[in-house]
């Protein structure tokens, strides 16, 4: 007979857990190192949970400390998150495609998933000269607006289409794309042509090329793009060589 642990007992589990995540939710890309003060902070929990979670997060390897004191992001997190079929797995694949857009142009090479309602970008490859862009490898972005969310998004589920047309839209620039019937025909244009291009939605200085990824059931499971200064670009010219590079990691992942 397999013993069932008591409701009381695995509320306190689950509850244990969703308050350690809450804890690693508290780190960023600006505040990558904290003391266990910020830390509790910032996870709005009280100093003694903190303390004590932090300590088995640390023990565990989840989270490490630094000579001052400092927690800081372990990388027992990233040995993990290397076996994520759609983050390090994804990016093996698909490095050797955006490091030849990369040689072909010298600007910003892209791959992205869809988590809910975001992109993740999972992985960029970028030169000295390359336009300046506000993505990072792992970092969030909204879709409407990126050259990899459009793609994303046009080959999402309905509902979460429709969870994004439902919400108001972020105006990054004064070409931001805000209005919901606006988005719905560009993101019908995408499906009909098969690539996305984002046109100064981001930065003024900007322009996106982005093609979807398929999986072995042809569903779109990422998005590969190309970022390149906005002056003088031609979409329709960069576009053949986006959708090739999708096509080929859509092959590796098959």
């Amino acid at each position: 007979m397999v013993a069932v642990a008591p409701a009381d007992s695995r509320r306190a589990s689950r509850s244990s857990i969703g308050r350690a995540f809450t804890l690693l939710n508290a780190f960023g890309p600006d505040h990558s190192r904290l003391t266990l003060t910020e830390l509790a902070r910032r996870a709005d929990l009280p100093l003694t949970t903190a303390h004590r979670l932090a300590g088995e997060l640390v023990a565990c390897g989840a989270l490490e400390r630094d000579d001052g004191g400092r927690y800081r992001i372990g990388l027992r997190l990233w040995e993990l998150a290397s076996l994520a079929p759609r983050g390090l797995g994804l990016r093996e694949l698909a490095l050797p495609f955006l490091e030849d857009l990369y040689e072909v142009t010298r600007e910003n090479a892209q791959l992205a998933v869809r988590d809910g309602v975001e992109v993740v970008f999972v992985e960029r490859i970028t030169g000295r000269h390359a336009v300046p862009v506000r993505t990072r490898v792992g970092g969030r972005w909204a879709m409407h607006c990126t050259g990899v969310g459009l793609v994303l998004l046009a080959y999402a589920p309905t509902d979460v289409q429709e969870q994004v047309l439902g919400q108001p839209l972020e105006r990054y620039t004064e070409r931001t794309v805000t209005a919901a019937d606006e988005l719905r025909r560009t993101l019908a244009s995408v499906r009909q042509r098969g690539y996305a291009v984002s046109d100064r939605q981001v930065t003024m200085d900007s322009l996106s090329v982005a093609a979807p990824i398929r999986g072995a059931d042809g569903t779109v499971v990422a998005a590969i793009s190309l970022v390149v200064h906005s002056d003088g670009a031609q979409p329709v010219a960069l576009a053949p060589a986006v959708q090739a590079a999708a096509r080929g990691v859509s092959r590796a992942l098959r």
